[in-house]
Formats: C-alpha cells, sequence, structure tokens
C-alpha cells in the first residue's frame, strides 16, 4: 500500500509540537518517524518554510538559532551518544552569567562522528555522568571541572567554577569529590586545586593561608592576627590588623558568601569604621587572581595610615 504523503498543514502539525520540545528545532529521524520523510523536508525547505542546520537538525523559522537551539544542534550534529560538555553542559542546567565562546560536547570514542562547525568535540573511552531532562549534558559537577580546565584563562575558569556553587547547580561537596576524581593535567592544576578549595572549603584554605609571609614579601611589618575589637553585638575578632596605624584586614573565604553571612560582615565592618579603624576586605578568591594588586592596596593603606599618624 502507497503510504499517503501528508499535506503543508499536516507536516506543520506534526513538526509544531516537536519544535516546542526542542527549543524551535526538530531531528530528522522524528519527523520521519511522524511520518514526514525525506521528501517532505526538501519539499518545504525549498518553499523557504524549513530551514536546515546540519544533516539532521531542521528549524521552523528564519534566521540564526537561539543560543538553546544551537545547543540541540551540536548535539544532534555530533553523533550517536553525544552529550553536552564543560560550559555548554551549564548553560542547559541553568547557568547564567557566562557566555562560552565554543560548544564542548562529549561523545563515546567508538561511535561515529562528524566535526561540527562553533563545536569542540571530545572523544572520551568513558563517558562522564549525564544528568537532567531535555537537553543530554554532563551532570554539572562534572561539567564544571571540565569547564574550567578548558577554559581560555585563570580568570575565566576561576568564574566559572564560582557560578555554578553560588548559582546551587551543585553543591560544594560534589564539586570537591568531583575535582578529587577527575583527570587532570597541565600547568593550570595547582590554581585551580587552590580555588576549588577556597570555594568548597573556605575555612580549612584560611586556616592554610600564610597571610603574614605575603606581607613580609611586599615589606609590610608583621601584622597582629586575630585583633579584638568591641561592636555593637559585643566582641568582633578580626583576621589581621596593624593596631599601631589603626588598620585591619578581613579575608574572606567563599563561605562568606552564603546565606546571612555578607549582611552579618557589612555590619561588622560598619562598626569598625564608626570605632575609627580603616578596614580592607580582601576576598580569598582574590589573591589567587589579583595578588600583587590586593596587596598594593595594603601597602598604600598602611602608608597613608602611617603618614597620619606622624603628622
Amino acid at each position: 500500500m502507497t503510504r499517503r504523503s501528508p499535506t503543508r498543514q499536516e507536516r506543520h502539525a506534526i513538526a509544531q509540537p516537536l519544535a516546542a520540545e526542542h527549543d524551535d528545532v526538530v531531528h530528522r529521524a522524528d519527523l520521519r518517524r511522524l511520518g514526514v520523510g525525506k521528501a517532505e523536508v526538501r519539499s518545504e525547505v525549498r518553499a523557504g518554510r524549513w530551514f536546515t542546520h546540519g544533516r539532521h537538525t531542521v528549524a521552523l523559522a528564519a534566521g540564526e538559532l537561539s543560543p538553546r537551539a544551537d545547543l540541540w544542534r551540536a548535539v544532534w550534529e555530533s553523533g550517536s551518544g553525544a552529550a553536552l560538555d564543560g560550559s555548554a553542559a551549564l548553560l542547559a542546567a541553568g547557568l547564567r552569567g557566562f557566555v562560552p565562546q565554543v560548544i564542548d560536547v562529549s561523545q563515546p570514542r567508538n561511535n561515529r562522528h562528524h566535526l561540527v562547525p562553533g563545536v569542540r568535540l571530545h572523544r572520551r573511552t568513558t563517558m562522564p555522568a549525564e544528568g537532567g531532562s531535555g537537553l543530554p549534558r554532563v551532570r554539572p559537577e562534572h561539567a564544571v571541572v571540565h569547564a574550567a580546565l578548558w577554559a581560555r584563562s585563570d580568570r575565566e575558569a576561576a568564574l566559572v567554577l564560582c557560578l555554578v556553587v553560588q548559582q546551587r547547580l551543585t553543591t560544594p561537596i560534589r564539586l570537591l569529590e568531583a575535582w578529587r576524581g577527575a583527570r587532570k593535567t597541565g600547568s593550570r592544576i595547582p590554581f585551580l586545586t587552590e580555588v576549588v578549595i577556597d570555594i568548597c572549603d573556605g575555612a580549612q584554605a584560611l586556616g592554610e593561608l600564610d597571610f603574614a609571609r605575603l606581607c613580609r614579601e611586599v615589606g609590610l611589618p608583621p601584622p597582629t592576627r586575630q585583633c579584638v575589637r568591641h561592636g555593637a553585638d559585643g566582641r568582633v575578632y578580626l583576621d589581621t590588623c596593624w593596631e599601631e596605624v589603626g588598620l585591619a584586614v578581613e579575608i574572606d573565604g567563599g563561605h562568606h558568601q552564603w546565606a546571612l553571612n555578607p549582611v552579618d560582615d557589612a555590619l561588622r565592618q560598619n562598626d569598625l569604621v564608626i570605632g575609627g579603624d580603616v578596614m580592607l576586605r580582601i576576598p580569598l578568591l582574590g589573591l589567587r587572581l589579583a595578588r600583587e594588586r590586593f596587596l598594593g592596596q595594603v601597602v598604600a593603606a598602611h602608608a597613608l595610615l602611617t603618614q597620619r599618624l606622624a603628622a
């Protein structure tokens, strides 16, 4: 029995629900499964109603694909078993405030693959764990580790690690476990290890930080550790200070950004400033990324306060 070709209206009625599920693009295989074959797709394309973006991806509207539609294209066109990885997987999971320059896709090494414009393909003997509905993607804790390792700079790597935890796409514990279990090579590994610990276990990182040594390296006199001040809520313990000039420095670990810690920190700092102290805040991550600039600010503040004291 000869199969009846669906009419134009029937083709669109079939394609629209599929496109709604995939951010306005459809896979040829899904169309074929529902009775819209190669000839019908070709007819729609020739008429200028549908548009192809590779061997498998069909768009129902003209123009560039949306960012999420482009992610579907990357997965479909790369080959069977492909899944978004790195920052692309994080975008699919809801990451905000980060725009990758390329779409990373991982695929089993033995599967047939295709090189796709704008896509960086990673052939893997063992695929990382996938998670989430919709776009096939690597779980956030593994994807962010890969994103940091593939980043163009230390700053970009640190940014994506911070964003994923701050936006609760994964937990600090899961990130730390994924980092420790990942296969890592390259000169960036020591820096990234420090950043991951800063983000996931800021208290431990603060305990291991020898800020007094850093001060000596830039010519500052030894600071006093754990100075005590009296604020509106009682005793206030400061990380580091130079009592003789009234300068205090607080090193903020990753835990300072959670819950109500920023509110408590602001109240404490305001009490100290009202009491006459000059207080500088340095994010622990800032000492990894811009150590010279932050230490330069401490040197400048110490020199200024010393001059005022002598005047």
